[in-house]
């Protein structure tokens, strides 16, 4: 039989447990591994709340020696991942465990790389850059929208060219994900908020990608619908168990599609613009998207209207002019209701940076599953439009 093989779509995840209480099984996990010592990454919000100190108890009580190394900064940076290395070298660790938000899991995945090939992070940017296997990885979320723990990226921020750059392979895949509801009940409104227009964005690029398909699509759509019906109640009563559940469970679904369908315009400039100025990954995201969507929608317009439709607009006898200011007109209440509607001129962009920030954006891998190709011109125009 003849078959394009274009046409084929490969489906990776890391082995997943969720449900309230899941971080307990990190011991057994990291046993079940071999390990004798474990290197726990984490960053000093994590480390202040606790839960830095209730992995290593589990841990230890198991029998296992424990390195914590929480010196990761929001955006982790390339000289993070090296000192995180080193330590790991240093002390013969063998199992790494991350518990954090993306970045902590992002620069574990970078030290982890490190680990294998005893060579500069930088030298890995780009799409299957990777020859040798990570060290074991157990990743345990406490934000509801990253992904990191289900997703083969890393991004990592490089100070010297103010630049957030991505790692893309199935290599960065983690071996188990502890997903785990309690864990975000230390997060306040305004990162729940950032974290899950964050995994919005996930869902929506991913199922408007270039890259999906049959196995992603499921995800996405599904992911739309929870965050869509359970965000804006969320934020406004952080401490709801049910609620965190259902956006946990959104942001997983968000991950494991946009992992294999990867991604579109909103991230390229999103990285490109948290690289520049160093700001919260969720809320560039969240600044950009109704843009990209205007930007996007004539190049995929069944797609849109499925979105639109998963967000709970019911678009019979619409046109689809009518659909697009609809999706439009939900995503901006979205925003508002959950206290994200900042302008980029308000977080200090110029429109002297656009050149910039555009040049970096076009050398994102997301660019390329963009359902519609974009020019220099074109994404200045965008990050214009968001000003």
């Amino acid at each position: 039989m003849n078959q394009d093989i274009s046409a084929l779509r490969k489906f990776v995840s890391p082995e997943i447990v969720f449900g309230a209480g899941s971080r307990k099984a990190v011991a057994n996990f990291a046993s079940n591994f071999g390990a004798r010592h474990v290197f726990l990454v984490s960053d000093p919000g994590v480390e202040k709340a606790g839960w830095v100190a209730e992995i290593r108890e589990l841990l230890i009580t198991a029998g296992l020696s424990v390195t914590a190394f929480t010196g990761v900064s929001p955006n982790p940076k390339v000289e993070e991942v090296m000192v995180g290395a080193e330590l790991y070298r240093s002390n013969e660790c063998d199992v790494i465990v991350a518990i954090g938000g993306g970045s902590p899991m992002d620069c574990a995945k970078g030290i982890g790389i490190v680990s294998a090939h005893g060579r500069n992070i930088l030298e890995f940017e780009g799409v299957d850059t990777i020859t040798s296997p990570s060290p074991p990885m157990i990743l345990i979320p406490t934000t509801a929208g990253t992904s990191a723990d289900v997703s083969q990226f890393a991004i990592i921020s490089d100070p010297d060219r103010r630049f957030k750059f991505s790692i893309i392979s199935k290599a960065v895949v983690p071996d188990v994900a502890l997903i785990d509801p309690e864990v975000t009940e230390t997060m306040d409104g305004f990162l729940t908020a950032c974290t899950g227009v964050d995994a919005m964005v996930h869902a929506i690029e991913a199922f408007v990608s270039t890259g999906s398909g049959p196995l992603t699509d499921t995800h996405a759509l599904e992911a739309i619908r929870l965050i869509n019906r359970h965000l804006e109640p969320l934020v406004a009563n952080t401490s709801n168990p049910y609620l965190r559940e259902q956006v946990m469970l959104a942001s997983m679904q968000a991950g494991l599609a946009f992992s294999n369908a990867i991604l579109g315009a909103v991230h390229a400039m999103s990285h490109s613009l948290g690289g520049y100025l160093d700001l919260p990954h969720g809320l560039c995201n969240a600044l950009l998207l109704e843009h990209v969507v205007a930007f996007n929608f004539p190049f995929a317009e069944d797609r849109f209207r499925k979105v639109a439709e998963a967000m709970d607009i019911d678009t019979r006898g619409m046109s689809k002019m009518e659909i697009k200011r609809r999706l439009m007109n939900r995503i901006i209440e979205l925003k508002r209701t959950v206290g994200l509607e900042s302008r980029l001129a308000e977080l200090g962009v110029s429109v002297s940076d656009i050149p910039y920030l555009s040049g970096f954006a076009l050398q994102d891998p997301c660019i390329l599953t963009n359902p519609r190709k974009s020019s220099l011109r074109d994404v200045q125009v965008v990050y214009e439009e968001a000003l």
